[in-house]
């Protein structure tokens, strides 16, 4: 009879080798016409219908069971188109098998031991074949929460295995999107895995039909045997008798196997260890990983693991645990322990010492590595400033500048704030100093800038430190509140006054040291031993120590940006001030005696308007004064205005005077000439200059100066008029007395008689003299000569008890004659005398030539 279809093809399978009970996809044609249609299936010679699943007419899904054949074809059977034929074969690929008597240096993994018997179908558990997707349809997961699923079905379970599955569960968890339509499909998918799989289960108890009339046979066979023998309770019989064969088969295993099995069982607990450690090996690992990580520097690595292991074992009470985890804690310890000397050690960073810090606050470290660190900079810094000093007293720097204690040359931090506060204020870069400046300069001026800069470079990270103490971001970078934290700032509270009394001490340390190199009066005795010790240093100039003014003060500026309270900087601003005063009082001191030096160099040169170079280079001289005290004077806030008034004029004017005791007539007119030029010129310069630097108290300055001068002038004036008219007055009385002339009887006048003409002579000397100088003296000078003649002139006449006619003509002293003939002869004498003296009376005539200037 010909079939209505054509015999199965198979085409193809995937993949085309593989082991026992490997999955594969048959494809090809006439596969059969549904589940029901499939009634047999081999692959190399093995049935493997039981595994079989029908997709379609051209596909089968199937395990490859443990055949006989390594290789061979894929055969179908169905009931319409019969026995069929394959074009592709399989491949099974055997692996090596090692028996439960056999030594292997691997694990073998038990559960995967397959009985593979001789004619013996041994079929696989029904969880391994049940689908991942049994409505097979798309999988949508749905986004509602586990715990709201175990509240909305309570004691159930979405799993489909579980004996308390919820199909409701199952639909809301993995089908919460899935339509209506889909939902109709997956059913009937369900419908059709149910019939195939009754359909399976029958052909698989078909295909072991033979298998089971065996056993009912052996079954039967035993049975009637049993019968037969008819001695069951009677001892000795066969049942008896086989349990005695059985128990001495089983002893007679047992002595033959104990080995084995003791073997077994040692490697069961190897394993079993193994699988321990496999397990654990983190905690029996961390001890080691720990060493490892802390020689790295790993340190992070180290607490998260510690962290770790100490929530999962801290509380354990397995012996071996307890034993790993002691010494994890040993490992710990000393972790603590090379930390804690770390943040100690000086110096150090303070990124490493936050750094420290952390870790050990992280590692619950004993006490509070925080303060220890504090202090611990604390003491350091104060060494370093003692040290300096200490370095500098014995002569170990003989010239380091703002060197380093490496002797490093880079910018010292004096230098960079200098640098930076320059450029802040739109100034120039400060000129680099010479190669040999280290060693010009004084010992306490390198001494002073190097305690400088060990203050500058050390204060500010150890403020920060504390400021980082107080408000807890030394245990978190983002200033979250936590246990730590609190604890750090209610640590901090508590020791605010600590932390004061360091500031204190290391500002007032600060400030004795500079004051031992260069106040050393200021300190009490006691203290010299320790911070004195310079007393066989240079003694240092005003420009020295203005150079020092403006360390200390870049010093105190640099504390106060930290905002580091005024009262703890008092002492710095207290100490600036005595710099101040100081430098002034050495300033003033040594431009004094440069001002009396300066009597010293005078050439006595005069130009056109009768000074000397004197007054120019008395000017210049507190010109430069004032430009090396700018920096003193200058009041910075939080400062005292220092006050004082210039006795350096007063020395000048002294100087003068002094000048004026051991020298000529020309001389003392060059000194009035002087005198008058400070008045007009020089004095109202400088009061420029005070202005222009900021001194207040010009007025009264340069009223007292004016005074000082007018002063001395009046002196030095009188002093010259006394040596210059005396002599003249001193003249008249003699010439007058001449030749026996008698006033009572003498004749009648022929003119102006000899002693006048010497007097007059010698006036005009005096103002040729002075004339010579200064013409603006001339008037002032002659004026006082002539009335000191002519107040001698009076007291001679007055002292003459009569005159006859021809006296009182000759005397000329206000007696007028009645008589017109005797004014006739006045005049005519007079006339004559000043025809004779024409040239000589010219002189008293004011000039109108301007003086040219030289």
């Amino acid at each position: 009879m010909s079939r209505a279809r054509q015999p199965p093809l198979v085409t193809g399978i995937s993949p085309k080798e593989g082991a026992a009970w490997t999955k594969v996809t048959i494809r090809g044609e006439n596969l059969g016409t549904g589940p029901a249609d499939l009634i047999g299936l081999s692959i190399c010679g093995h049935n493997c219908l039981l595994t079989a699943e029908w997709m379609s007419a051209s596909k089968i899904v199937c395990r490859v069971g443990p055949a006989k054949d390594d290789k061979g074809e894929i055969i179908v059977t169905t009931k319409s188109g019969g026995l069929g034929t394959s074009t592709v074969s399989f491949k099974l690929l055997r692996p090596e098998r090692i028996g439960i008597l056999d030594q292997s240096a691997v694990w073998v993994d038990e559960m995967n031991y397959y009985d593979m018997r001789t004619d013996r179908n041994k079929g696989i558990s029904p969880l391994s074949l049940r689908p991942s997707n049994p409505l097979g349809i798309d999988v949508d997961k749905g986004k509602i929460p586990q715990k709201d699923m175990e509240l909305t079905f309570p004691g159930m379970s979405g799993d489909f295995t579980s004996e308390n599955f919820s199909a409701t569960w199952y639909l809301i968890e993995n089908h919460t999107g899935s339509s209506f339509e889909q939902l109709k499909i997956g059913a009937n998918n369900l419908k059709k895995q149910a019939t195939k799989k009754n359909e399976g289960s029958l052909a698989y108890v078909k295909g072991g039909l033979s298998t089971f009339f065996e056993a009912q046979d052996a079954l039967a066979a035993i049975h009637q045997r049993l019968e037969s023998d008819g001695t069951e309770r009677v001892e000795g019989s066969m049942t008896q008798r086989l349990e005695n064969i059985l128990n001495r088969a089983s002893n007679t295993a047992d002595t033959l196997f104990q080995e084995v099995l003791g073997r077994k069982d040692k490697a069961d607990s190897t394993r079993n260890a193994l699988n321990v450690l496999q397990r654990f090996k983190f905690l029996f690992n961390l001890p080691l990983n720990i060493e490892r990580n802390i020689q790295k520097g790993d340190y992070d690595v180290v607490i998260n693991d510690y962290e770790k292991a100490k929530s999962l074992f801290g509380n354990t009470e397995v012996p071996v645990f307890k034993k790993v985890y002691a010494e994890v804690e040993t490992r710990i310890s000393a972790l603590r322990s090379l930390l804690l000397e770390k943040l100690l050690q000086t110096p150090s960073t303070l990124h490493d010492q936050k750094r420290y810090i952390r870790y050990l606050s992280d590692l619950h470290a004993p006490g509070d590595p925080a303060w220890q660190c504090i202090y611990a900079q604390h003491k350091w810094i104060l060494q370093l400033m003692q040290s300096c000093r200490d370095e500098f007293i014995s002569g170990q720097r003989v010239g380091v500048g703002a060197l380093d204690p490496e002797g490093d040359t880079r910018p010292s931090a004096l230098g960079r704030l200098s640098h930076s506060a320059s450029l802040k204020r739109g100034g120039s870069l400060r000129t680099p100093r010479p190669s040999t400046w280290r060693f010009e300069t004084p010992q306490q001026v390198q001494f002073v800038e190097k305690l400088s800069d060990v203050v500058i470079g050390q204060l500010p990270n150890f403020w920060k430190l504390w400021i980082s103490y107080v408000n807890g971001s030394l245990f978190s970078e983002t200033g979250e509140k936590s246990g730590q934290v609190e604890k750090s700032k209610k640590n901090a509270r508590q020791r605010q006054n600590d932390f004061k009394k360091m500031i204190e001490e290391m500002t007032n340390r600060l400030v004795k040291l500079v004051r031992g190199a260069l106040l050393p009066t200021t300190l009490p005795h006691g203290e010299l031993s320790f911070y004195g010790g310079w007393e066989n240093k240079t003694e240092l100039t005003g420009a020295w120590l203005t150079q020092i003014i403006h360390t200390v003060r870049a010093c105190h500026e640099a504390l106060s940006a930290l905002e580091i309270p005024n009262d703890l900087l008092q002492v710095i601003q207290d100490l600036l001030l005595e710099l101040r005063v100081h430098c002034l009082m050495v300033t003033l001191l040594h431009t004094t005696e440069d001002v009396k030096r300066l009597a010293e160099k005078e050439d006595w040169v005069v130009d056109n308007e009768g000074i000397t170079s004197l007054p120019s280079q008395f000017e210049q001289c507190v010109v430069q004064m004032l430009q090396s005290l700018k920096e003193p004077l200058e009041i910075k806030p939080g400062e005292m205005n220092v006050r004082f008034l210039p006795a350096i004029i007063n020395v000048f004017v002294n100087s003068l005077e002094h000048l004026s005791t051991k020298t000529d007539e020309q001389r003392l007119l060059i000194i009035l000439s002087n005198c008058q030029y400070l008045e007009r010129r020089t004095f109202l310069n400088l009061a420029n200059h005070f202005e222009k630097h900021g001194l207040t108290g010009t007025e009264k300055i340069t009223r007292v100066s004016v005074d000082a001068v007018r002063e001395l002038d009046r002196k030095l004036f009188e002093a010259y008029i006394e040596r210059r008219a005396d002599p003249i007055a001193g003249s008249l009385e003699p010439g007058i007395c001449a030749g026996y002339f008698d006033w009572r009887d003498c004749q009648t006048p022929t003119g102006v008689r000899n002693y006048l003409k010497e007097a007059l002579v010698s006036i005009i000397t005096v103002h040729a003299e002075v004339f010579t100088v200064s013409k603006d003296l001339v008037p002032r000078v002659l004026s006082r000569i002539v009335e000191s003649v002519a107040d001698e002139m009076c007291r001679l006449m007055q002292c003459v008890s009569s005159f006859s006619k021809n006296g009182a003509l000759q005397v000329h002293t206000g007696t007028h004659s009645s008589k017109s003939s005797d004014k006739k002869l006045l005049e005519e004498l007079l006339n004559k005398f000043k025809s004779s003296m024409q040239l000589q009376l010219t002189c008293f005539q004011p000039s109108c030539i301007q003086p040219v200037k030289r």
